[in-house]
C-alpha cells in the first residue's frame, strides 16, 4: 500500500465518522432514559414525553449499531429522521438561529445530519461487522 495515496485510507475515515456518530447517539439517547421516571407536565406534555421515551430506545440501539458497523445503513435511517425532526424543532418551533452565543443553535444538528447522510451513502466501510458478515 502506498501511504502517500490518501484515498486508500478512506475506510479509516469511515470508521472515525462511525465512531463519532455512533457515540453521540449512544450517549444522547442513553441520557433520555431518565424520561421513563418522569410524569407529563406543562414543560413536558405527554406527547413529547412519549417521543423522548421512544428516542431513549432508538438512539442508543441505532448508535451502537453504527458504532459497531452492524446493519449500518439500516440503523442510519431512523437517526437521519431524528435529526430532521431536531432541525424542524429548533428552526420552526424554537426559532433558533444557526449559531448563537446565548442560546441553542442548530449547527451541531446540521453536522450530525450531514454525517448520517454521508455514512448512509458510503456505508460502514471495510472495518465493520457489515463487511465481515455481509461483505458490504
Amino acid at each position: 500500500m502506498d501511504l502517500l495515496n490518501i484515498h486508500q485510507m478512506a475506510d479509516l475515515g469511515l470508521l472515525a465518522l462511525r465512531i463519532a456518530v455512533g457515540t453521540i447517539f449512544l450517549v444522547h439517547g442513553s441520557q433520555k432514559l431518565k424520561m421513563w421516571n418522569m410524569q407529563p407536565s406543562e414543560q413536558m406534555p405527554a406527547s413529547m414525553l412519549s417521543t423522548m421515551k421512544l428516542l431513549s430506545i432508538v438512539e442508543p440501539l441505532a448508535g451502537l449499531a453504527v458504532l459497531l458497523g452492524l446493519l449500518t445503513q439500516l440503523a442510519l435511517i431512523p437517526l437521519g429522521i431524528i435529526m430532521i425532526g431536531a432541525h424542524w424543532l429548533k428552526i420552526v418551533k424554537m426559532k433558533a438561529p444557526f449559531t448563537a452565543q446565548d442560546k441553542v443553535g442548530w449547527e451541531f444538528d446540521f453536522i450530525i445530519l450531514a454525517a448520517t447522510i454521508t455514512l448512509f451513502f458510503f456505508g460502514a466501510g471495510a472495518i465493520s461487522i457489515d463487511r465481515v458478515i455481509f461483505g458490504i
